[in-house]
């Protein structure tokens, strides 16, 4: 059986889905294939439980800390099993969500792993081994991407774990091992070391958070080691081992390529992910690809005509905004709308750890390095009432403007509630706003939103409060 549609959108992931909606707005009719769960994996095993992981582990610190408040909490403790429970109640309140969504765009959810089986075809084949044929005028893929392994880490579910494993744990740790310090690294050493597992974070380059600031990475650091976590910047792990009593022995790679053996309960490996591009029919159709990812033009065109793609299996950065953002270009571009490219510098990051982070644009040293003469700005918790009345006094926001014209090149920040307030910065940079506007702008008192003005003064010898 083949039904016909104006687009098919494999994976329904937020770009995905998002892209199905926006065409659905646009008078298409639209089908979208999906293999596993409507929202992918950002939803049921990535951005949305890790940060209702996250807010567990947060209330269970300031549980802890409930004197400084003038409270009193006795007898605090974990129960990691409804800890999860939450947390999975959580994304499937959310996946349940999305598919009020696509009937109420009228989108048809197919479910099944999908291949392409040619120009504008798609088959799926479903649980109970039928095979159904999807056509359409144009194709979205959107079929994201998985963590990846170390031939020597293979995660088993029990003592090595990727993001999956880390979400849904049977015990907790004892002794931790992170091996990455991106965003996930971070994320998942923040929960359990709030949740009281000891933390060592091991990383190859010089510094944790690499693409962040390194006035931000050196923060993170510091604010880890007082927590208590290990962070060991220019170390490797060479090999782990399982050993007798269920303990993993991985062996570090020390800075002077040494080697030193240490124990440890768990292994979460957090190095990056691979694009689901393998059994597509890509190569059938000729679809270029570098290094696994889907080349796309500006208008997330593949070289074949009618077929697009978006999200994690175009490259970098791999976040669910940037894809979602991705779908709404692709839809735009099919219906002959000529939406405005993907401007890279205008895509915000943020990392839901303790402290959080979170940045848009250029950091101070890329502005250098791309030939900008620069101001740069920077205001302290310390010196923002609202800051302290949280009890939330460290952390910073920086500012980087180009010094001749005024430009936000970009901005960085670090502490409580930072992945909120970024927003403000994105909309002046899409807006390109200049440094004279945003300090004519009136922030209201007492925010935490008054650092961001107090950051853009501060670049130009205007600071009021520091």
């Amino acid at each position: 059986m083949t039904d016909t549609y104006d687009l098919a959108i494999l994976g329904s992931g937020p770009g995905g889905y998002v892209a199905a909606i926006r065409a659905a707005q646009l008078g298409m009719k639209v089908a979208i294939v999906e293999r596993e769960l409507l929202g992918g994996i950002c939803l049921n095993w990535g951005c949305i439980p890790t940060k209702a992981l996250l807010r567990s582990s947060e209330i269970f610190h300031y549980m802890q800390h409930a004197k400084d408040y003038g409270l009193k909490v006795e007898g605090a403790s974990v129960d990691l099993a409804a800890v999860v429970s939450r947390s999975r109640g959580v994304s499937k309140q959310l996946n349940q969500g999305v598919g009020h969504l696509m009937k109420k765009n009228k989108v048809t959810v197919v479910t099944g792993v999908g291949t392409l089986a040619g120009k504008g075809k798609i088959s799926v084949k479903g649980a109970d081994g039928k095979t159904t044929e999807v056509q359409a005028k144009s194709i979205i893929l959107a079929t994201g991407a998985r963590a990846r392994d170390l031939p020597f880490a293979k995660a088993d579910g029990d003592r090595i774990w990727t993001y999956r494993h880390a979400m849904t744990p049977a015990e907790m740790p004892t002794k931790l091992l992170v091996i990455g310090s991106g965003a996930i690294g971070c994320e998942f050493a923040s929960f359990y070391r709030d949740m009281g597992a000891e933390v060592t974070i091991v990383e190859m380059l010089d510094r944790i958070l690499p693409v962040e600031d390194a006035e931000v990475s050196d923060f993170v650091k510091k604010a880890f080691e007082k927590q208590g976590m290990t962070i060991l910047p220019k170390h490797g792990v060479e090999k782990l081992d399982l050993k007798a009593g269920r303990l993993v022995t991985a062996t570090i790679k020390l800075p002077d390529g040494k080697t030193e053996a240490r124990e440890f309960s768990h292994v979460i490996v957090a190095v990056g992910i691979v694009p689901n591009t393998e059994n597509l029919g890509l190569e059938a159709l000729g679809v270029k690809t570098d290094r696994g990812h889907v080349v796309i033009d500006a208008a997330c065109k593949t070289n074949v005509e009618g077929l697009y793609a978006i999200g994690d299996i175009t490259g970098a950065p791999w976040l669910a905004h940037k894809a979602s953002h991705e779908g709404i270009i692709a839809v735009e571009t099919i219906a002959g709308l000529h939406p405005h490219a993907m401007d890279v510098l205008k895509i915000p990051g943020c990392t839901y750890s303790r402290p959080q982070v979170a940045s848009v644009g250029l950091t101070e040293a890329k502005a250098k390095d791309a030939g900008y003469e620069v101001k740069v700005g920077k205001f302290p918790f310390i010196g923002n009432g609202k800051a302290i009345a949280l009890g939330e006094a460290e952390g910073f926001v920086k500012t980087v403007f180009d010094a001749r014209t005024g430009e936000l090149l970009g901005a960085h920040m670090v502490g409580a509630e930072v992945t909120e307030l970024i927003e403000g910065y994105i909309v002046a940079k899409q807006l390109e706003t200049t440094e004279a506007d945003l300090m004519e702008t009136i922030f209201p008192h007492p925010t935490l939103s008054e650092m961001m003005h107090e950051s853009v003064l501060s670049a130009y010898g205007r600071a009021l409060h520091f």
